[in-house]
């Protein structure tokens, strides 16, 4: 049963990504910070006075996080299961669902105060040109190269708890700047392991194309006591075409994936997706 589960699970997630890399619409949701995008602030120019800024925003920012923890902690974390049923993906686009949606009572206004505090920190920025190198020789220099754990994100898909049939997980992505990929890391609770491999593109300073390249399985146990690692390939810019033709996807067809860069430091990254989904994330301590 727990081969099967695993199988499902894998054949699931590659059609909710197939889906997502269909539907990458441009945002739905337009917060505040993301008006910054068009007037960074210059890395030169960052006196004393905007550092403490920074910091204290910075501050800001980790405190709304742990009052959202707290709200999620007395009110019970949003169950999220697979497709459209299982609230992961948008009934109509088929987009990662966004939890501000579904979100209520006093974990909706922790939510609100974590985007406030995103919509102060962005300004601040002092990451102008955050894919610098990105797929050069130089990679490793890109500011975005590294590994960066998921400390907050209003995707459905990246949210996990112990109180769905996927259960509770942990998620990172690393980011190879020289080879110009990024790897998502899904580790269950289960001991199962998603990757799904994606190449990233620098459209601008602030904005990194992707396009999903293969997703990669490894169930809690070898299935057949041999088959360790399941790898599914993600369908390409002309079978998207012919599936959007033949109705799975948009009529409009499907748009690149992307993100934006809201706010890069050495240790803090914060973008928002096509989708308009915000994510929080933090270096992980074996990246520094």
């Amino acid at each position: 049963l727990a081969r099967r589960a695993c199988l499902t699970m894998a054949l699931t997630l590659l059609l909710s990504t197939a889906a997502a890399s269909l539907v990458a619409r441009g945002p739905r949701f337009a917060p505040a910070a993301a008006r910054a995008l068009r007037s960074p602030v210059p890395f030169a120019a960052a006196p004393a006075a905007a550092a403490t800024d920074t910091a204290a925003a910075r501050e800001a920012l980790f405190a709304a996080i742990a009052d959202f923890r707290a709200a999620e902690e007395a009110e019970g974390k949003t169950s999220v299961d697979f497709g459209v049923k299982g609230g992961e993906l948008d009934k109509k686009s088929r987009a990662p669902a966004d939890l501000r949606q579904v979100w209520t009572g006093r974990v909706r206004e922790a939510a609100r105060a974590v985007e406030s505090a995103i919509d102060t920190l962005a300004p601040l920025n002092p990451t102008p040109d955050a894919t610098k190198l990105l797929g050069t020789v130089e990679g490793d220099l890109c500011p975005l190269h590294g590994a960066w754990r998921n400390v907050w994100t209003t995707a459905a898909d990246a949210s996990f708890s112990p109180n769905s049939t996927r259960g509770d997980a942990n998620v990172y992505n690393v980011v190879d700047g020289t080879r110009s990929r990024i790897t998502n890391h899904i580790d269950f609770a289960s001991g199962a392991q998603f990757r799904v491999l994606l190449r990233a593109t620098a459209l601008s300073p602030l904005r990194v194309g992707l396009r999903f390249r293969f997703v990669k399985v490894s169930p809690p146990r070898p299935i057949l006591g041999l088959l360790r690692t399941i790898v599914i390939p993600v369908p390409g810019p002309f079978l998207t075409r012919v599936l959007s033709l033949l109705g799975r996807g948009p009529k409009e067809g499907p748009p690149p994936a992307y993100f934006d860069v809201l706010y890069l430091d050495d240790e803090l990254r914060v973008h928002v997706t096509g989708q308009g989904n915000l994510f929080v994330q933090r270096r992980a301590p074996w990246s520094r």
